[in-house]
């Protein structure tokens, strides 16, 4: 059987290190860790663990934000997120304590010690240090879908309880829309047809979430939705920010209504940048990514197959993109040849035997990977010049490099190389112009190929040679490529 095709293309992560020092760097992160420092056996906080209001006036200072309007809200999310993960420990008031302006019971304030996750920061890995941050993007996701009101009064009914139902807020469908939303923009972050490093406009994002799939013109209904989506995700996007996971653009104010305070999708002619620009950072890749394997989502990263033997490497890599693929394998030699060159080229060519349905692509893999081994590997190719399946590779590798006395193949050797290069080809899915290349190059270097193709033992012969039919642009050649494979597939 061929290899599954991953749901998402392989990630290339930078280092840990690297990312360790971006986490960091980041400004919640690091306003965090400065706060779990300046925090001593003096500093008190309440019962839910967030700082007493006595303490924000300094903590906001010791952040340098003592003339920021926001400087406050700032602190208090720093601290926040220091208890999240583990910088600070909260220790509750006992009962019956006395709070600072003497009365006891809730009022009550606790007190603070520092956290084991502190020394990590100086002293741990890079491993730790992203474990912790890790642990400060769950809180800030859960921050990012948390709901939003002007007055927690407004909430609280005659007899004391919370009116939940007025928050108008469903948890599940608040979360599904960020992680949504940050799946989209991974896959589009990864995809050859994405933006690459660039941003995502905030509205293809939202529709991307919103509108499906088959839908030719949206209604007016859906991009009432998109623009609902738009504005919760703006205030997602904002929330996620200081963590470090986007780069955000948000969207201009002036464009909002003063009716439902939302943007509407703009226009062809309008700048989109306005509506809101959104991508992922490095360490935005990495925590996606992390989120992904944790929820079971099949999510590859380029070095994965480094340390796995031959075989897991070529099906790993069978639907990989041309430049992922020549990474991992280049990682996977930088592994196994570094301890036996000849070795790791043996096992390559061990893997890539076998007549099912993936072998084709292993093989094309296999000849490519062999490509970017040394000489230490001719006497491992060398050894399969006589092999019916691996002895066409094996001469064309030898062949590219000058190498002396490599004996010319049987014909039978060259038209099974052919049918099994092109379904490897097939496989792969390449670009229709490649294919066109290929097959009408190996068919004009031969006036008789289809005479003798449709005699060829391989597996693939048949459907290969329907293909041909198919892709050729001279219809008596491909009328012949269909003779052929009718003649193919009766002779079994």
């Amino acid at each position: 059987m061929p290899a599954e095709r991953p749901s998402l293309p392989p990630v290339r992560l930078h280092t840990e290190a690297e990312l360790a020092r971006d986490a960091l760097a980041t400004p919640l992160l690091a306003r965090a860790v400065r706060l779990a420092r300046w925090a001593g056996p003096e500093t008190r906080v309440g019962a839910g663990g967030e700082l007493a209001e006595a303490q924000v006036p300094a903590a906001a200072e010791h952040l340098g934000l003592a003339g920021d309007e926001d400087g406050a809200a700032y602190a208090g999310e720093a601290w926040r997120l220091a208890v999240d993960t583990g910088l600070v420990d909260v220790e509750d008031p006992e009962p019956g304590t006395e709070a600072a302006d003497g009365t006891a019971g809730q009022d009550a304030e606790g007190t603070v010690t520092a956290g084991e996750s502190l020394a990590l920061i100086t002293a741990g890995s890079p491993q730790d240090v992203l474990g912790i941050w890790l642990d400060g993007l769950d809180a800030v996701h859960a921050d990012a879908t948390a709901p939003a009101f002007d007055d927690f009064a407004d909430l609280i009914g005659e007899d004391g309880s919370v009116d939940f139902d007025a928050l108008d807020w469903d948890p599940e469908a608040e979360a599904d829309l960020l992680d949504t939303a940050l799946g989209n923009l991974y896959a589009l972050t990864l995809s050859d047809a994405g933006p690459g490093d660039g941003p995502v406009p905030l509205p293809a994002l939202a529709a991307s979430v919103v509108v499906p799939e088959d839908m030719g013109e949206p209604t007016d209904d859906v991009l009432e939705l998109v623009s609902e989506a738009m504005m919760r995700l703006d205030d997602q996007f904002r929330v996620l920010e200081p963590i470090g996971i986007v780069e955000y653009r948000p969207v201009d104010e002036t464009l909002l209504t003063e009716e439902g305070e939302e943007a509407t999708p703009p226009a062809d002619d309008e700048d989109v940048t306005r509506y809101g620009m959104v991508k992922l950072t490095p360490l935005g890749l990495y925590g996606i990514r992390e989120r992904m394997l944790e929820a079971g989502v099949e999510a590859p990263a380029v070095g994965d197959l480094a340390d796995k033997g031959a075989d897991v490497l070529l099906d790993g890599i069978a639907h990989y993109p041309e430049d992922a693929a020549h990474a991992e394998v280049g990682l996977w030699l930088d592994r196994h040849g570094a301890r036996d060159g000849a070795g790791a080229a043996a096992e390559l060519l061990a893997a890539a035997r076998g007549a099912d349905r993936g072998a084709p692509l292993r093989r094309l893999h296999c000849q490519q990977a062999l490509a970017s081994a040394g000489p230490e590997a001719e006497p491992a190719v060398r050894a399969v010049l006589d092999d019916p399946e691996l002895g066409g590779l094996a001469r064309v590798w030898l062949a590219e490099r000058g190498a002396a006395d490599v004996p010319a193949p049987p014909e039978s050797m060259i038209f099974w190389l052919a049918i099994d290069t092109i379904a490897a080809q097939l496989d792969a899915e390449g670009e229709l112009d490649e294919l066109q290349a290929l097959v009408e190059g190996l068919t004009g270097g031969h006036s008789g190929f289809f005479d003798e193709a449709w005699r060829v033992e391989h597996p693939a012969t048949a459907e290969v040679l329907e293909a041909m039919g198919r892709l050729h642009r001279d219809r008596k050649t491909a009328k012949l490529a269909r003779k052929s494979a009718f003649k193919a597939r009766s002779r079994t």
